[in-house]
């Protein structure tokens, strides 16, 4: 493992990844650094107020952790076609009583300067960036507060692109990831190649040490991804159905469900390119979906949010990597430790 992730004080190389929109939890970091590993909260869709109770949380326990944010790179989509594409679904969100017409088109940045300021404010030993590369100032000012950078990357040229503009390390995402890709250009799906042969290529174009994440979920495909070049790799879906997860239980159950038997991309839930369990909804809307993030993903929060609850898997993003099948319902400083167990 790299010297600069042995320095921030972990000794296991499989990290748990941060997984927004809930899963993650402060339990779930913690976890990660029982296993000797460390973790990441997700800054993303949280308020900045939230996502500093966290920090404050993981911290009092005095373990090594990150803090990764959705850097902005927006995909507008015009007044039109979204009340087009909310026509179309409203039949989904009749059920739970839902108008999609009376949701208003957003296009925000997700509290970007403001978790920055956190961040500037409150420093922790590790950032990471997912969907965009910040500007170069953003990454000097954390490194001048003692933090370390990493860029999500899915491509040898969006790999050079994080280099130049100054980031520590690259977290380097295959295709098999879960949920959001975290593409510069979601309007173009990254290659379907596998994730060693892309930690190889990007390992070519940069010195910077790499942390490989996608479809990793047994301990073979940890020790192949390291061997390929990554210092370190990261973990999420595995992890979905673990005990400190606070993924819901319609997801924890989709998981495990025999008759869900395969994962794809997705752009119906949110305007962006995701890969999650297949369901009817996505069979439904999917050929007819516009790009538009976040403005989609606001647009199908509400409906979501209720399916959830009422266990209605098939109105739900059910965010999952290829390695969806190795998801086990078990401590997660176990599950870690199992993947570790080949090293």
């Amino acid at each position: 493992m790299h010297r600069m992730f042995t320095g921030l004080g972990f000794s296991v190389p499989v990290l748990a990844a941060p997984m927004a929109g809930g899963p993650t939890t402060p339990r779930l970091v913690a976890a990660a650094a029982e296993a000797g590993s460390a973790g990441l909260l997700a800054g993303g869709y949280k308020p900045t107020e939230t996502l500093a109770r966290e920090i404050t949380e993981v911290r009092g326990a005095s373990i090594p952790f990150g803090v990764n944010l959705f850097a902005p790179n927006p995909v507008p989509i015009d007044e039109v076609t979204y009340q087009r594409y909310a026509r179309k679904l409203q039949p989904e969100a009749d059920p739970y009583g839902i108008d999609l017409a009376s949701i208003p088109r957003t296009e925000d940045d997700d509290r970007w300067r403001d978790k920055i300021d956190l961040l500037l404010a409150d420093p922790v030993p590790l950032v990471t960036f997912t969907f965009g590369l910040p500007d170069r100032a953003v990454i000097t000012a954390l490194r001048g507060a003692g933090t370390l950078t990493g860029q999500t990357v899915t491509a040898p040229g969006e790999a050079r692109q994080a280099a130049e503009a100054g980031v520590d390390f690259l977290a380097v995402q295959g295709i098999a990831a879960g949920g959001h890709s975290g593409t510069f250009t979601p309007d173009r799906l990254p290659a379907d190649i596998p994730l060693t042969e892309l930690v190889r290529e990007v390992r070519a174009v940069t010195e910077l040490p790499v942390i490989a994440a996608g479809g990793i979920a047994t301990a073979g495909v940890v020790t192949e991804v390291l061997e390929a070049g990554a210092s370190a790799v990261a973990v999420g879906t595995v992890l979905l159905r673990s005990e400190e997860s606070a993924a819901s239980q319609t997801h924890r159950a989709a998981l495990a469900d025999p008759a869900r038997d395969r994962t794809v991309l997705t752009r119906a839930f949110t305007g962006r390119p995701a890969r999650g369990l297949d369901n009817t909804f996505i069979e439904r809307y999917e050929d007819v979906a516009p790009l538009g993030y976040p403005a989609v993903h606001y647009l199908t929060s509400p409906m979501r949010k209720a399916a959830a609850a009422a266990g209605d898997a098939d109105r739900v993003h059910l965010w999952a990597g290829t390695g969806y099948r190795h998801a086990t319902a078990e401590p997660a400083a176990k599950i870690l430790g199992r993947l570790a167990s080949k090293l």
